[in-house]
Parts: structure tokens; C-alpha cells; sequence
């Protein structure tokens, strides 16, 4: 399976994209967790792909995941977004029947070499706490643990902040 990566454009279907991210973000909410992408609506899906390179991810013409590289964030509440050579990942998803199949590493990774493209030495991004499975799974693409944020009432819990080195000479 060789799904097509490319940038979110003006033309895509924003509904379906939401649908998309709510579909995968409904396994957390099962769990207890609010993540925003559980009940965002298609303004703020449209919103945060254009908070910097989002990307989409389709196979056959179906949106099967998205994930948006956000830039250094000047008035961020968090200090390491602040950061001048961090870029940061947001509204990560992979639909439902097509995760197992490695998508979500790709998406991932792809998205990591658009961050290097624009100069990041570092590459973070933030998960609820009790979610334990997401933090393993970062922590085997190399993503350490190095701090805490909390986005509540947004969501209902306290995230924990990642991230790992990126660029030449960094380890993948």
C-alpha cells in the first residue's frame, strides 16, 4: 500500500477530513479522554492545518490520515512551542481500519523531513498523560518525555510534552 502525502489544500473536503480525525480520536474517548480532535468542528480542523504544513494523507481518494507540522509558536503558552528551532506536530491521525499497516510511521516521518526542510533541530508534540500506549509508541520513534502542559477546559486531562532531535546528524 503506497498511500499519496501531500499538503492540505483549499479544495479538500474539510468535512470528511473532521470526520477523519473525530473516527480516530473516538478510541480515546471511549477511554475517558477529551481530546480536542474527539468533537472539534471543520473550522478548527481547517484552523489548525493552517497553523503551519498540514498534511493529508489519501488512499484511493479517501482521507485516511492528516497531520499539521507547526513552526516555532511566538505566543505560545508553552515554553518549548516557543522555541525558536522546535517545530511541533498536531492532529496526528490514521483512520481506524487502516492502522497496523506502518501508515502512521510514514505519515509521521514524513512530516518530520517537512520540519528539517524548514530548519527544526527538534521535533515535539504533546498526548494526554494517561494515554499510555501513544507515549510508548513515541517513545520507540525516539521521542522522550520532557515536560507537562495543560490545555483543560479544552480537553480533560494534562498532557505530557515530547520530543527528540531531528536533522543532520540526529538519531531516528
Amino acid at each position: 500500500m503506497n498511500p499519496d502525502i501531500r499538503p492540505y489544500q483549499p479544495g479538500d473536503d474539510l468535512g470528511a477530513i473532521t470526520d477523519l480525525i473525530h473516527r480516530a480520536y473516538a478510541v480515546h474517548l471511549e477511554r475517558g479522554l477529551r481530546y480536542w480532535g474527539t468533537h472539534q468542528p471543520a473550522s478548527d480542523t481547517e484552523k489548525r492545518l493552517r497553523a503551519g504544513v498540514g498534511l493529508v494523507m489519501l488512499w484511493q481518494g479517501e482521507y485516511i490520515g492528516t497531520i499539521t507540522v507547526r513552526p516555532p509558536q511566538p505566543d505560545s503558552s508553552v515554553a518549548l512551542y516557543r522555541d525558536p528551532a522546535v517545530y511541533s506536530l498536531a492532529q496526528f491521525c490514521v483512520a481506524p481500519r487502516f492502522k497496523g499497516q506502518g501508515l502512521g510511521r510514514r505519515l509521521h516521518d514524513h512530516a518530520v523531513e517537512v520540519a528539517c526542510e524548514r530548519g527544526a533541530r527538534t521535533i515535539a508534540l504533546d498526548t494526554a498523560r494517561p494515554a499510555t500506549a501513544l507515549i510508548r509508541l513515541y517513545e520507540a520513534w525516539g521521542y522522550a518525555v520532557v515536560g507537562e502542559c495543560d490545555w483543560r477546559p479544552h480537553t480533560n486531562y494534562v498532557s505530557v510534552l515530547m520530543a527528540r532531535p531531528i536533522g543532520p546528524g540526529a538519531m531516528r
